[in-house]
């Protein structure tokens, strides 16, 4: 057993965590400061890893039109509308206002954004009427990992790889230190448990991608974040809401902008291009290319968009056995360059960056998107995807971004003292839908002001000792995976990521949800062992199924469509069931009361 006393500890590896850690320190540099990430600092989590065909940061700049002092009035507006009126106003107001903020510390550390005369250079994404989505291509977001990391090490943070922090330890009403393992000492309770005592603590540990089978997350993004919170005494919100878009399945890059503007042919294993089934008969094969076109501005599903179509038809597709791929070899059928509509042509050429002519242009697909996007080519190349050979990307609808998390108000903090949240993690900043770029921002504002007020209020309180009971406690549970049980642990995962595929993806309906919440709770009567997995990852589980029931219990009560949370009458339904404004212009709370889950609706913050 190893133990640490800290007086801010920061759990996570990404973003928002690795912002929240240096702020920390260079706010008090009297302090000390811990960062716990379950993987390795630098190279796990999703900032680390991500890529999509032009990464977005989004932050109202000087240059940023309309300009003028108050435009970031502009940018708050759109985080709030397009998020459905689900969100608290005051949070939006304070990622817009903190935006430039950010963007300028990430560049004095030397993130490349691409820059014209000296400005960023920036460009509209989905959600947005003006372009603020700053970029240096598809690794913007290992860029930003790779400076933080950088100026990290230059402060006297003290960094726990491969730490899982399993459990936050509470006293009085506030959080006062947490029981963590080492996650590589898989079978062995007494050397892998970390006792951690901290003034303050910041959950930055991301989303829970890992709770569906088709996600676009790296491993170990399982929730830990929510079930820490919630054990703890903490609320969540939105957590109905989950960003869903077209990601391949082999590289698990998201298919979004240019990848679709380049207009593939979207076909199944069959060679079918099946798009067209779903829309009304008779529809014009130009209808479809110009929906499919806007579904690159459009990526994430979204109710209040009519491009949902797609990713319910591919959703069906692969729920009826089918495979569904993107063709660039050759156009899709019916095919006109002309039945374009004007504002999507001139879009496509807006985004030009070698013009290889017109014969070229209209000739397939591959043309098209070494046109606009000639990196993404190399990129896919470079993983073993050959679009120039003939390869076609198989993709299905992934698990992007989750929108809710823990309930925070300004400054991170949540309903428990001491106790913060930044990033993915946290919620209420967020509503149903997310405009492009603000991921990144959110971790880069909301881990600044976690760090600051987080290290204020550890220089103002005591610390407290982690009681030995509480460590006797953790101790006998780990112990009690080790022995045989019911399902190994790997097995459990399997069948309740199929479990939240099947109930909860892109089509929802009552009947499913039902269902899935009968299984989970079936899933959850079953005694797990570790297995050859380890202990770590039978803690993953418990995370995770947890998480599950928190999704399924707010997308059934939630009898709408909203977002990403598309309700339909029947599992083969196309259309989804209707919003219903102002009725569900209001969010729901999760929250532990007297040992069982309890969900509330409640009113956000209002403008």
């Amino acid at each position: 057993m190893e133990s640490y006393s800290c007086d801010v500890l920061v759990v996570g590896g990404g973003g928002a965590a690795l912002r929240a850690a240096i702020a920390a320190q260079e706010y008090n540099p009297e302090l000390k400061v811990i960062l716990a990430t379950k993987g390795k600092i630098g190279k796990s989590g999703v900032t680390a890893t991500a890529c999509s065909d032009r990464m977005a940061f989004h932050a109202t700049l000087p240059h940023t039109p309309p300009g003028g002092p108050d435009a970031w009035r502009y940018h708050a507006e759109d985080i709030y509308r397009l998020g459905g009126l689900v969100s608290d106003w005051d949070l939006a107001v304070t990622l817009a206002r903190e935006a430039e903020t950010a963007f300028n510390y990430l560049d004095a550390l030397g993130v490349p954004f691409v820059k014209e005369g000296g400005k960023a250079r920036q460009f509209v994404t989905d959600g947005s009427d003006f372009p603020r989505a700053c970029y240096t291509g598809p690794r913007t977001a290992i860029h930003i990992e790779e400076a933080l990391v950088e100026r990290l090490r230059q402060l006297p943070v003290q960094v726990l790889n491969f730490t899982m922090v399993a459990r936050l330890i509470t006293s009085q009403g506030r959080v006062i230190g947490a029981l963590a393992m080492d996650t590589r000492r898989r079978h062995d309770p007494a050397t892998a448990l970390k006792v951690i005592s901290a003034r303050t603590v910041i959950l930055a540990t991301g989303g829970a991608g890992q709770v569906y089978r088709t996600n676009v997350f790296p491993g170990g993004m399982t929730g830990d974040g929510y079930a820490l919170a919630y054990d703890a005494g903490a609320e969540l919100v939105n957590m109905e809401f989950i960003q869903i878009g077209l990601a391949s399945l082999k590289t698990k890059l998201n298919c979004s902008g240019s990848m679709l503007r380049a207009l593939p042919r979207m076909v199944n294993d069959r060679g079918e291009e099946f798009l067209g089934r779903y829309f009304p008969p008779g529809t014009p094969d130009r209808v479809v290319m110009n929906l499919l076109f806007r579904k690159g501005a459009s990526w994430p599903v979204t109710y209040e968009h009519p491009t949902h179509i797609v990713d319910v038809a591919v959703y069906q597709e692969i729920a009826a056995g089918r495979k569904v791929y993107l063709d660039y070899s050759r156009n899709p059928a019916g095919f006109q360059w002309d039945e374009l509509v004007e504002e999507n042509r001139q879009r496509y050429y807006s985004e030009v960056t070698a013009d290889l002519g017109t014969e070229r242009r209209l000739a397939n697909p591959l043309h098209r998107l070494r046109e606009i996007n000639p990196e993404s080519i190399a990129w896919l190349k470079e993983r073993g995807l050959d679009l120039e050979a003939g390869a076609k990307v198989q993709v299905a609808p992934c698990i992007q971004h989750f929108q809710g998390g823990v309930k925070i108000r300004q400054a991170g903090r949540t309903a428990v003292a001491g106790l913060y949240a930044a990033g993915e993690v946290a919620g209420g900043q967020h509503g149903a839908n997310r405009p492009g770029g603000n991921a990144l921002l959110d971790g880069q504002v909301f881990g600044r002001l976690a760090g600051e007020e987080a290290a204020k209020e550890a220089a103002a309180v005591p610390r407290a000792e982690v009681p030995r009971e509480e460590v006797e406690a953790f101790l006998a549970r780990l112990q009690g995976l080790l022995s045989s049980g019911d399902i190994p642990a790997a097995k459990l995962r399997h069948r309740l990521q199929q479990l939240m595929e099947r109930g909860a993806s892109v089509v929802r309906t009552e009947d499913g949800l039902r269902r899935g919440l009968e299984e989970l709770a079936g899933l959850r009567k079953l005694v797990q062992y570790a297995g050859e997995h380890g202990l770590a990852y039978a803690l993953e589980n418990e995370n995770m199924l947890l998480v599950a029931e928190m999704i399924l219990r707010a997308a059934l009560q939630r009898d709408e469509s909203r977002g990403p949370h598309l309700r339909f009458l029947n599992a083969t339904d196309v259309n989804p069931v209707a919003r219903r404004d102002p009725e569900w212009q209001r969010y729901l709370v999760i929250s532990r009361k007297d040992g069982r889950m309890v969900l509330t609706v409640r009113e956000p913050v209002r403008p």
